[in-house]
């Protein structure tokens, strides 16, 4: 009997898209006007992250009650949930395409989950440690995750096999995400250091220093060319990836930043504290201050948004119109600010 061929799985590109964020012309949201125009109680103890879908106005809930959630909005009508994971959930994430969730959990997996078929496609277990963070690649053929036990890795989502393990830093690593349309992710770990990666080798581009206490979080710009990185004093950096040095920082202390999410535009940065409140800055006008560019009367602070009875810990903006902004929180809400 021949055996049957068995599936390659997936091959990452080998040149990166061109990113149509590049020539984006758009002007960022009035977010001093900004307040919670709904919030959905649905979970039974803290939602640790919310994800957007890239397409549709629904938003995705991950918590410490074990499971994960899709809503409608601004309805908040409950659309799916799904339970499998034997341990609080730390993130969350949809594919480019929106037909997959990817979660990461305090079991040490990253689960798969397909909603055509409405259950879970693969159990990602290679991780010896709490899995802290997931992102998708831009073509949805791999995830990578981050997690306490030092390491992120590369799945193959095809085949659910790990493709690739990144290792040097010396501390857990908090928070991981891909940047647009390339091969390369970026790490924020405990050791203080935020790392970018090259997926194809496993080997690390470059490491920035600056945080004085551990980094919970990194994104990237929609254009690529900028990340956010925030710590446990509150302090968020602005890292200028092509000329790999610091760009600005801005500080929202003394309470911990739990993570940062930028606009579409690239130029509005929120940040989730532990103070209950989400800080708005204008990073284009911090990095104009920083470079002594600025009018003196400039002010990158724009807006705290206060609703949330307990720590902020995850934000996303609206993809597609830029015309809202998501929050989960440990008081169990989700906030919808418009």
């Amino acid at each position: 009997r021949t055996p049957k061929p068995r599936a390659q799985g997936a091959t990452l590109p080998k040149q990166p898209r061109p990113n149509p964020n590049i020539g984006l012309k758009e002007e960022p949201r009035m977010v001093e006007t900004f307040h919670p125009q709904t919030t959905n109680k649905g979970h039974d103890a803290g939602v640790a992250a919310v994800a957007h879908h890239p397409t549709k106005p629904i938003i995705a809930t991950a918590s410490d009650d074990c499971t994960w959630k899709l809503w409608t909005v601004p309805g908040g009508d409950l659309v799916m949930s799904g339970d499998g994971h034997t341990d609080w959930l730390s993130s969350v994430e949809f594919h480019p395409h929106g037909s997959h969730l990817a979660t990461g959990s305090g079991d040490a997996t990253v689960k798969l989950w397909d909603f055509r078929t409405a259950s879970c496609s693969a159990t990602l277990a290679d991780h010896t440690q709490a899995v802290w963070d997931v992102a998708w690649h831009d073509l949805g053929d791999f995830v990578v995750s981050a997690s306490m036990d030092h390491t992120a890795k590369l799945w193959d989502a095809v085949v659910g096999k790990c493709r690739a393990t990144f290792r040097g830093h010396v501390d857990s690593i908090n928070s991981v995400c891909f940047q647009p349309f390339s091969e390369n992710i970026c790490t924020g770990s405990g050791d203080k250091t935020v790392s970018l990666w090259d997926c194809r080798t496993a080997l690390c581009i470059q490491t920035f220093y600056g945080h004085m206490n551990a980094c919970s979080s990194v994104a990237f710009s929609s254009r690529g060319d900028r990340v956010a990185s925030t710590d446990a004093d509150g302090v968020v950096k602005l890292w200028d990836v092509r000329k790999v040095s610091e760009l600005c920082q801005v500080y929202a202390g003394p309470h911990p930043a739990n993570s940062c999410a930028f606009d579409r535009t690239g130029s509005l940065l929120a940040v989730a504290s532990d103070d209950g409140t989400i800080k708005v800055f204008n990073v284009d006008t911090a990095a104009s201050i920083a470079l002594g560019e600025a009018d003196e009367t400039a002010e990158a602070h724009m807006n705290d948004l206060r609703g949330h009875e307990e720590p902020v810990q995850s934000i996303c903006f609206e993809p597609v119109s830029n015309r809202y902004l998501v929050s989960g929180s440990s008081d169990a809400t989700v906030k919808v600010w418009t």
